[in-house]
């Protein structure tokens, strides 16, 4: 068995032992409890988790912008830092993830020195859904929540990472928490990273339909994999005067029977 988007051979769950944590630009500086909960799930399965200190941006804006050459040098940054352990990487976003898996190959295929560097990196880095569930073979953590809980599938997760029942498989084990499914799950939230600075009123009229349906399943969290979207829809909901509340997948998953 391979990686799903690279030729690289999949790592067997009983050989990791330690993984690489890329923390990504959002949850570090603005949801650290997200970093915080997926650190705490990997130690409680077992797992050394390094941080690299040197990470930084893994260079999607500037990607997207057009901005390529930025994009590479921010590229070349990462894989320097990640290329000092072979781990497999984890990463709490799934468009992060798929800039790292899908983009860095294509944008550094010219270099000499850093295309051999991109596949690597691209073999060993999951989103954080995709390495419990399709590496670990983790589906049930123990998580323990109250309430109504719905999620919402981020574009470049779904499409770009395929998680689609990762996440539905982590959250249907949560006891304690009914789950009702998102109307128009796979339907974007309007966001889109430099989409949503630039298109503002499209971006909003897209954010209004979401915030909607969220409010539509009664649920009392919106759960997602990508803190990009959820800030987003927060600041939809928060504006509406909405209690909903707004959690990374991890958030959910960390709190257990034990606390």
């Amino acid at each position: 068995m391979s990686h799903p988007y690279t030729s690289q051979p999949t790592p067997n769950k009983g050989s990791i032992k330690r993984v690489q944590l890329f923390v990504t630009c959002l949850v570090d500086n603005f949801f650290p409890d997200a970093g915080f909960a997926v650190v705490k799930i990997l130690e409680e399965l077992g797992l050394e988790v390094e941080f690299p200190q040197a990470q930084t941006c893994c260079g999607q804006p500037a990607f997207n912008g057009g901005f390529w050459d930025d994009a590479r040098a921010m590229a070349r940054h990462t894989l320097d830092v990640l290329s000092q352990s072979d781990a497999p990487i984890v990463v709490p976003s799934g468009s992060c993830a798929d800039m790292m898996v899908h983009h860095y190959p294509e944008i550094l295929a010219g270099d000499p020195t850093y295309a051999a560097k991109a596949r690597d990196v691209a073999g060993r880095t999951y989103e954080f859904s995709q390495f419990l569930v399709d590496i670990l073979g983790v589906t049930d953590l123990h998580s323990c929540a109250s309430g109504c809980l719905t999620y919402h599938a981020s574009c470049h997760g779904l499409r770009g990472m395929g998680l689609k029942e990762q996440p539905r498989q982590l959250l249907s084990h949560v006891e304690g928490a009914e789950f009702k499914e998102l109307p128009e799950a796979e339907a974007c939230c309007g966001f889109g990273g430099l989409f949503a600075v630039k298109m503002g009123d499209i971006s909003g009229a897209i954010l209004q339909r979401k915030l909607d349906n969220i409010e539509a399943t009664g649920a009392d969290t919106v759960v997602g994999g990508d803190v990009s979207c959820l800030m987003h829809i927060a600041g939809g909901l928060r504006r509406r005067g909405s209690r909903v509340q707004v959690k990374h997948l991890a958030e959910v998953l960390a709190r257990t029977g034990k606390e």
